[in-house]
């Protein structure tokens, strides 16, 4: 019903405005019992075969939604009831930003795909703990994904991401570290072994300064180079970082069906969805040629359908998300890639 029905019917508005309805649709459901009762009956798939403990955390599924859906934490209870194994809501930032200038998302759907320049628009560390003080189920895991505000020079960029993770550490379950987003001026600069050593130790020594600790994940670009990839690797094998999280959209415009002058037409920011599938699981194979066993990937990139999530499983992921295919497929998606896994399993 969603791809020949809901979806095109939703495909007629602009994506953003699409967005901001669907959260108020998912506010508003969100406080119907019943509603809740019958969503979770239908794409709540549970199974011992999909648990998964990893960083110290017990997952009923591995496939979770990623960061940019819930920025502001004000949903995460009804994403939840889609069947999601775990929410990561943001990028948060320490204050609150508009982001970039609208439109700033675009549909490219031939290609299954969206670009955004989205600019980690978010109401701010302080009014998103508000929302999440209202988390009522203690089972639902949820990440914080931080990133610095664009004012903030890069040279005190650290200073953005120590604010963030210390106002939300009480308040969510592991953090995603963001300095892979293509639509923040510099911000993939941090991604640079040096910066990026200096932003660990940081963060690792206010995380030990804790009585329990929490799992920290870098999110990275799809862009980086096998050098690069190395690099990053060698840094979380060596420090208490839990893990990567492959990919972020791509700044690349390859594998798209549209012409050169209509996607140029479109500007700057990140390409998610189907064209950036094949590159996400080969960035996720050399990781885990890299990385120590005991170190874990969340994998994310053009998953669009039960084959594209086995894929990541098999090239070393350990858990998922989705995004740009909840865009396309529906809540039907996660139902569906659940029921695969246990089938995949049980094979």
């Amino acid at each position: 019903m969603y791809r020949y029905i809901i979806r095109p019917l939703l495909f007629l508005f602009p994506p953003e405005t699409i967005h901001e309805i669907s959260v108020i649709f998912l506010k508003f459901t969100g406080i119907i019992p019943f509603f809740r009762f019958i969503i979770k009956k239908y794409f709540i798939v549970e199974s011992p075969y999909l648990n998964r403990t990893i960083a110290g955390l017990k997952f009923r599924n591995p496939v979770g939604l990623a960061a940019g859906f819930d920025k502001n934490a004000e949903v995460f209870g009804s994403l939840s009831d889609f069947g999601f194994g775990f929410i990561e809501i943001g990028t948060v930032t320490p204050k609150a930003q508009g982001g970039n200038p609208k439109p700033r998302v675009f549909r490219l759907k031939k290609d299954k795909a969206l670009i955004n320049r989205m600019g980690f628009n978010n109401i701010g560390t302080e009014d998103v703990i508000k929302n999440l003080k209202r988390r009522s189920n203690g089972d639902l895991i949820i990440g914080g994904n931080i990133g610095k505000n664009k004012i903030t020079p890069l040279d005190n960029a650290i200073l953005d991401y120590e604010y963030c993770f210390e106002k939300l550490f009480p308040y969510v379950d592991y953090f995603a570290i963001n300095v892979s987003s293509p639509n923040t001026p510099e911000l993939r600069k941090l991604q640079e072994k040096e910066k990026l050593e200096e932003l660990f130790n940081s963060l690792i020594k206010l995380n030990n300064s804790r009585e329990k600790q929490k799992p920290i994940f870098i999110k990275i670009a799809p862009d980086l180079d096998k050098g690069e990839l190395k690099d990053i690797a060698d840094l979380v094998n060596n420090c208490d970082i839990a893990g990567v999280i492959a990919t972020n959209t791509t700044i690349g415009r390859e594998n798209l069906s549209y012409d050169r002058e209509f996607i140029k037409s479109m500007g700057e920011g990140g390409l998610s969805g189907k064209p950036v599938r094949e590159r996400s699981t080969e960035i996720i194979e050399e990781l885990r040629k890299y990385l120590n066993k005991e170190k874990f990937i969340i994998g994310v990139g053009g998953i669009m359908s039960e084959t594209d999530a086995l894929e990541k499983l098999k090239a070393g992921a350990d858990l998922l998300q989705l995004y740009t295919g909840f865009i396309y497929g529906g809540p039907s998606l996660i139902r569906k890639i659940n029921k695969a896994l246990i089938i995949d399993k049980v094979q």
